[in-house]
This record gives structure tokens, C-alpha cells and sequence, in this order.
């Protein structure tokens, strides 16, 4: 596996808690939290986009992203869970996968002008 997928997994991650920040930050520490949990996400996506095509990184981490929210909140937040969104979520998933399957990982890094 590419390194620079590693990244993008570890943006996600960090995209699933300030996500989940927005919606259950209540205090002053918890909102430096998801502050800087927005910070960190962007800036790994960014340094993934240097080396990978955008395109494909942008929707396996947004996917990712949706697919891990919605984990986080059935989890830990009492969610109801119904097979529409358990199969929903599957299918989010199987795309992100097809997605990195299809694509070159070959070096997109920018060229110096």
C-alpha cells in the first residue's frame, strides 16, 4: 500500500472527529479540539493530494468520512440502526474501495514550472 493512502485514512479519521465535534462540542476544550481536529484532516489531505490523484482522494475521504460518522454515532451516541443504513453504508464503502482499486498510484506529485 501506498504511503500516501495511509495519509488520506489518517485525514479521514480525523475527519469522522471534527464532524462528530461539530455536532456534540459543548465546551471550550472540546471545540479546540475539533478546531484543531479540522486542521490536521485538511493538512493530510492536502499532502495526500500532492502525490495522489485528487479526484479519488477527495471521494475516498469524504466516503470514508460519511461511512465513519455514521459508525461513530451508532456506537457512541445512541444512534438508531436500521438495515437501510447499514446496507447504505456498504455500498458507500464497496465505491470507496472500487475507487482506490481502479486508481494509478503512480507519483502525481506537481511539477516545478
Amino acid at each position: 500500500m501506498n504511503k500516501h493512502w495511509v495519509i488520506v485514512y489518517f485525514a479521514a479519521i480525523f475527519e469522522v472527529s471534527w464532524v462528530t465535534g461539530l455536532k456534540h462540542a459543548g465546551s471550550s476544550f472540546e471545540w479546540a479540539g475539533t478546531i484543531l481536529a479540522i486542521m490536521i484532516s485538511f493538512y493530510l489531505l492536502i499532502k495526500a493530494t500532492n502525490h495522489l490523484p485528487i479526484s479519488t482522494v477527495y471521494a475516498v475521504f469524504t466516503g470514508l468520512g460519511a461511512a465513519g460518522t455514521v459508525l461513530v454515532e451508532i456506537l457512541f451516541f445512541s444512534t438508531s440502526i436500521s438495515l437501510l443504513k447499514i446496507g447504505l453504508c456498504t455500498l458507500l464503502i464497496s465505491g470507496v474501495i472500487g475507487l482506490k482499486l481502479v486508481t494509478n498510484d503512480r507519483n502525481t506529485s506537481k511539477r516545478e514550472v
